[in-house]
């Protein structure tokens, strides 16, 4: 295969082109969704106006990012506000928890931190704090796909979420790294980040997480489901494709169409 010649198919080359993965499939799929993206982010921050609808919202805008994120249809005002309805218990019981873990967090680790300066020994609490934070925030990047995407209780999200963290722990960093990044930009760039606040970092860091994370979600608590029943999962059922004969073959069956002979005309004599 020379380096800029055509492809054709034959060993080593397949029939189809090679479907894009990482960053490439990321920034396609992204860049189809750009501007719905803008929008979604400014709806979750309108809907989370009343701080107690911080969870059922999360959820609705993880449901239409996790569609998009894997190129399924969603319609984002409609398909929005049935996420929000439809897991609103979860999604608020989620919340709760979350708003009292960050004023948990924003207390202990300054309080920790203090200690550490007169009692040494406390650094090792300080650093247990620390990762019991950074660990329970990457645990968002599954609990709330898995609250949109099955029916399991909350505990039992929870729990999933604590080992997914390490199950997929390529796909968690990544994620956190992006998370890093975006919130260092907005924290830096602060007042002026307000202004990107409306429109940009919220649905794009969700959309981030359901691109990276919900294929850990489909692989080991999704699909194990449908597994165990013996069913495939419905989620692919667009790959599947009717093979419809639009010719019979007929075995060998053909006759040769025999042509009808016109009778000839007398001859005149004249």
């Amino acid at each position: 295969m020379g380096l800029f010649g055509k492809d054709q198919p034959g060993r080593g080359i397949p029939k189809a082109p090679m479907e894009k993965k990482g960053i490439f499939k990321f920034t396609e799929v992204y860049g189809r969704r750009m501007w719905q993206l803008m929008g979604l982010n400014l709806l979750y921050l309108v809907s989370i106006i009343p701080v107690v609808t911080f969870g059922p919202a999360t959820c609705a805008m993880t449901k239409v990012a996790r569609n998009w994120s894997q190129e399924r249809n969603a319609f984002m005002w409609a398909d929005y506000w049935e996420a929000f309805r439809k897991n609103f218990k979860q999604g608020f019981i989620m919340g709760l928890i979350d708003i009292i873990a960050i004023v948990g967090f924003s207390v202990a680790i300054p309080t920790y931190n203090e200690w550490a300066k007169q009692i040494p020994a406390m650094y090792a609490a300080l650093v247990v704090c620390l990762a019991c934070c950074i660990v329970f925030f990457m645990m968002h990047f599954y609990i709330y796909l898995m609250i949109v995407s099955t029916t399991l209780s909350l505990p039992k999200i929870l729990k999933n979420a604590f080992f997914l963290v390490s199950l997929g722990v390529k796909n968690s960093l990544w994620t956190l790294i992006v998370w890093v990044i975006i919130g260092a930009v907005i924290l830096f760039s602060f007042p002026l980040s307000i202004f990107i606040i409306i429109f940009f970092p919220l649905s794009f860091l969700c959309f981030v997480g359901c691109f990276n994370c919900y294929p850990i979600v489909r692989k080991y608590v999704i699909q194990p489901y449908y597994d165990q029943r013996g069913e495939d999962n419905p989620e692919f059922d667009y790959l599947k494709t009717e093979d419809v004969a639009i010719f019979e073959d007929m075995g060998g069956k053909e006759t040769p169409v025999q042509q009808e002979k016109k009778p000839k005309k007398p001859k005149r004599i004249s």
